[in-house]
């Protein structure tokens, strides 16, 4: 989404379940508008966020004009059976499916043409785009492509609105996207970040964020030794937060301990995992 939108909206990190949100990117032009929307990856459910998030990825085959089912070269192919199944049929009824596999620039010629083949099997009625966002290889024609099979209809937007989340989201995002890198295991996805306070001034936003996590033994890994590895992730989060608002940004992180937070439903509708 980030290549087709040509903002960094969604956080990048080559662990899976980076995504947790459905996010809406906007695209406008001078005769149209394009609202692409960014789901988590289909899994099988281990907890209560995971169903949420499984939920968000559902929503997006009931309200959309064009299915983009995404897949990448390293992706075992009877992945998602099920789901790939419910496309099948929304395909075979008239919705307009394409299949991008991305990240080609990582694989050969010959594995690219088996996986076309597979696809075009799955998926019959389908146009399969092979494309590299890296590189933008292929994006350009993929964009065209879901332009020409959008509906003529009026613009659900305002023409400079980018996106349907707010300041704070994309701030809790950019340091969750900070802990996905900084560290391992079941750390990242035992975490949730909140901003407790956004104050822009003329010259610098100042920033307050809380770091939840679920147990008192992660919460000193992520702080780590003299509080070292905490200073790193907020470090890192305050240059890409200056370079989203291109403004300079104070940033203040603490950790708290929210108890089986991925389990609690009413943690998850605070923390935004509601489609209600």
């Amino acid at each position: 989404m980030n290549a087709l939108v040509g903002e960094r909206l969604s956080i990048i990190t080559s662990k899976a379940q980076t995504t947790r949100h459905r996010i809406m990117g906007i695209v406008n032009g001078e005769d149209f508008q394009m609202v692409y929307s960014d789901t988590p990856g289909v899994l099988s459910p281990n907890y209560r966020l995971q169903e949420k998030m499984l939920d968000f990825s559902r929503s997006a085959l009931v309200d959309a004009d064009v299915l983009l089912y995404v897949t990448e070269p390293q992706d075992s192919i009877d992945r998602n059976a099920d789901f790939v199944e419910k496309v099948k049929k929304m395909s075979a009824a008239g919705m307009k499916v394409f299949v991008v596999i991305n990240k080609i620039d990582l694989t050969t010629q010959d594995t690219l043409e088996r996986l076309v083949e597979f696809w075009q099997a799955q998926l019959p009625d389908a146009e399969i785009f092979p494309i590299s966002a890296l590189q933008r290889f292929g994006v350009e024609q993929l964009f065209e492509s879901i332009k020409q099979a959008l509906p003529e209809c009026p613009p659900f937007f305002p023409k400079d609105q980018l996106t349907d989340k707010s300041e704070r989201f994309f701030v809790n995002e950019i340091i969750r996207e900070k802990i996905l890198l900084n560290y391992d295991k079941e750390i990242p996805y035992s975490v949730e970040v909140e901003v407790e306070s956004f104050q822009e001034e003329e010259l610098i936003i100042r920033i307050n964020a809380v770091i939840y996590c679920e147990r008192e033994s992660q919460k000193g890994i992520i702080i780590g030794k003299a509080g070292s590895a905490l200073k790193r992730v907020g470090m890192m989060a305050r240059k890409d937060i200056e370079d989203f608002f291109q403004k300079q940004v104070f940033l203040q992180l603490y950790v708290k301990v929210d108890r089986d937070w991925r389990s609690n439903v009413g943690r998850l509708k605070h923390y935004g995992y509601d489609l209600t």
